[in-house]
């Protein structure tokens, strides 16, 4: 079996809000089509030229040969690493498992060792609702209450919300750090104790803020605490996870087992977060996990893309041993024929059908990439003096 060529199709969930996402098709001479989401939010474009210029190393060759031309795509070109070429190929190799999976008839994780678990424990995104349920978009602290309470009535055990909505002075006020705190007992009043509510400080945080946020907030038992300083900072961040007892998380902007190296060593997080879209796709999540379990440390995927990235994701959540809860932000209604569903309990079934498991609605697909327009995503200024603010 031959590569014969490959298709990339940018799309929007929601055409009137949000960033484009890909799609590509890779195609073989056995007719057999593999499928994998390649993109960085905010850069579909330069992802998709990256993705164009692999062909160059896989067209003609076996898909079957994944981790061969992993390696080629990967450092064949003298410069490796990065957001965009990790993404690309994470992409590139999401379709390679898709096609051997569809080749010998079996879903993705029985070809990884088989499932060690028989579903897959969900988080969600938390939103922000008005006494009518409606969006608010100028949450007050019970609006966040609200929203949280809704997701546990979806069937949701477990939710993420984000330490701040904006950027930080270096050190901030007491009045917008209890602020910030006070959001979380509410949401913690909420839902009670018998939920899990993890806290995305998206390295707005400077290491001194970020430590008296944690010690204000460690009150209300949340899940964890998700990069409470920018990536890269690796010292600083092994600093605050000896200074608190609430599980330190990071991975999202972590690429390939080489830049998970370090904060495992230090003891710099106890939940490792590496996207399947950005850290080199399927297998380099299982090396990543390989690495975190023997350290003691728990698997949680970032995912804030789409349903062919969540279906890869869970893969690796299916065969992984300290996998945790997986992200997500859509279980794949309007793109799947047979989106994904949450059980009572908030969890998913393992897919069971060959590849990923998934059949894209390809006219559904074709209706969403008409219009593509948009934002990246959004720029943040400094509220006193308008610099340049940390996304």
């Amino acid at each position: 079996m031959k590569i014969t060529r490959m298709e990339i199709i940018t799309y929007k969930l929601n055409p009137n809000r949000g960033i484009p996402w890909n799609l590509l098709k890779v195609y073989t001479d056995e007719g057999i089509v593999g499928y994998g989401e390649p993109v960085l939010e905010g850069r579909a474009k330069t992802v998709k030229a990256a993705v164009e210029e692999l062909g160059d190393y896989i067209i003609g060759k076996d898909p079957r040969q994944i981790e061969r031309l992993w390696q080629d795509m990967y450092k064949g070109s003298f410069y490796s690493g990065g957001c965009i070429l990790a993404s690309a190929v994470s992409g590139v190799e999401q379709a390679l498992w898709d096609i051997t999976g569809k080749w010998y008839g079996v879903p993705v994780w029985k070809l990884m060792g088989g499932k060690v678990r028989d579903r897959i424990r969900m988080y969600a995104h938390t939103p922000a609702l008005k006494a009518d349920g409606t969006p608010a978009e100028n949450p007050a602290i019970e609006d966040w209450a609200r929203g949280a309470l809704a997701r546990k009535k979806e069937g949701f055990n477990a939710i993420k919300t984000g330490g701040t909505d904006g950027p930080l002075r270096i050190i901030d006020t007491p009045k917008v750090l209890l602020r910030l705190a006070d959001k979380i007992g509410a949401m913690r009043e909420a839902v009670g104790n018998d939920f899990d509510i993890g806290i995305d400080l998206h390295g707005r945080f400077s290491p001194a803020m970020a430590k008296l946020y944690i010690k204000e907030v460690e009150q209300y038992k949340p899940m964890f605490f998700e990069e409470p300083v920018l990536p890269g900072n690796h010292d600083s961040m092994a600093q605050i996870a000896r200074m608190t007892h609430i599980p330190i998380a990071t991975g999202e902007r972590l690429y390939t087992r080489w830049d998970f190296k370090d904060i495992i060593q230090k003891r710099a997080a106890a939940l490792l977060q590496p996207d399947v879209c950005h850290a080199g796709g399927i297998l380099e999540l299982r090396k990543i996990a390989a690495y975190g379990e023997v350290n003691h440390c728990g698997l949680a995927p970032h995912n804030p893309m789409g349903a062919i990235a969540l279906a890869a994701s869970f893969a690796v959540d299916a065969t992984t041993q300290n996998f945790v809860i997986q992200e997500h932000t859509t279980m794949g209604k309007g793109i799947l024929k047979e989106p994904f569903e949450l059980d009572k309990d908030g969890y998913v079934p393992i897919p069971q059908k060959p590849g990923l498991g998934i059949e894209i609605d390809e006219e559904a697909i074709a209706e969403l990439a008409k219009n593509t327009d948009g934002p990246h995503l959004p720029m943040y200024s400094d509220r006193d003096d308008g610099s340049f603010a940390h996304w």
